[in-house]
């Protein structure tokens, strides 16, 4: 049991910047996040899904953060195994296709391992600077329980260590009937922490919301329930969903539970649409607290500096 960091999705997100949360004096890229990191101490960057990242975005970021902030990156949509825009991939690369997206079976061996090195590579500054967390890997619907899957979760691993992976399943079959415990022991036998979300159920992405720690660190992931926009291609309206005081409330003793079961937690809320995430990551971080859970807040750059 240890410290739980809270935070959301993203902080860049263009309807959180319209919905006035920011103050009026961040009208910049930097100033906005150095105010989202002086109000929580972990973020999770989800726009390396669509474009990898780049080392002088790292570079910034560690520069416009206090010490003790915290990032976790999710993974570049072809890592796992997504369809992929080649205008989001490295323009020097050799990717002969006329097509607007690809796969990973689409593309020569040399140009995968290329967009692998480039994209852990860009993170290092994140590491050496003690501000990485977790590489979130978000598989695909069509991602079914099957030994080539299993074989590839681990080859992901592989591949990032000695940066470490958390596992998002968005397939019914994992969690079917025995294959529950099967996933959960597969998982904990590697060391990979297991990705619990709150979801939308009824879908064929649906995961139920099972409380699970299967290494040093939890994860858990609020999506929401926006059942009527969930299937819509518009990230905007799949999101589009504030948690109620009384929702939240009810998730306080099974976090409680899940940071029992390890070491510390990271809890992103990614209903990210106007200040839906931000209200609710601050809503839940007070509760948690008002619980007798250690919560840490947000720091600013000055103060943190000043220490």
């Amino acid at each position: 049991m240890g410290e739980i960091l809270v935070g959301t999705a993203s902080w860049t997100d263009k309807t959180l910047i319209e919905s006035g949360w920011y103050p009026a004096g961040a009208k910049t890229a930097e100033k906005r996040l150095q105010y989202y990191a002086s109000q929580f101490p972990l973020v999770e960057v989800d726009s390396t899904y669509y474009f990898p990242p780049s080392e002088a975005n790292s570079e910034r970021w560690v520069e416009r953060t206090p010490d003790n902030f915290t990032f976790n990156i999710k993974a570049f949509s072809l890592l796992t195994g997504h369809p992929t825009r080649t205008d989001a991939l490295y323009r020097d690369l050799d990717v002969k296709s006329d097509k607007r997206n690809v796969y990973p079976k689409d593309l020569d061996k040399k140009v995968i391992d290329t967009v692998w090195d480039r994209f852990l590579s860009a993170l290092e500054p994140l590491e050496e600077a003690g501000k990485l967390g977790i590489l979130l890997f978000q598989f695909p619907p069509w991602f079914t329980i099957a030994r080539r899957n299993k074989d590839y979760v681990l080859e992901c691993a592989k591949r990032a260590a000695p940066l470490r992976i958390a596992v998002e399943f968005r397939n019914q079959t994992w969690m079917e009937g025995a294959n529950e415990r099967e996933t959960l022991e597969f998982l904990e036998g590697h060391g990979l922490p297991f990705v619990c979300v709150d979801m939308p159920q009824g879908f064929p992405s649906s995961m139920p919301p099972i409380i699970a720690a299967t290494s040093e660190l939890a994860l858990l992931r609020f999506h929401g329930h926006n059942e009527e926009q969930w299937e819509s291609k518009s990230v905007s309206k799949r999101f589009r969903y504030r948690y109620s005081e009384d929702e939240l409330e009810q998730w306080v003793p099974r976090i409680s539970k899940l940071n029992d079961e390890a070491d510390r937690t990271h809890i992103l809320l990614n209903n990210c649409y106007r200040d839906y995430a931000t209200t609710n990551a601050t809503d839940l971080s007070a509760l948690l607290r008002a619980s007798g859970l250690d919560v840490p807040e947000g720091t600013s750059v000055e103060s943190n500096h000043e220490r």
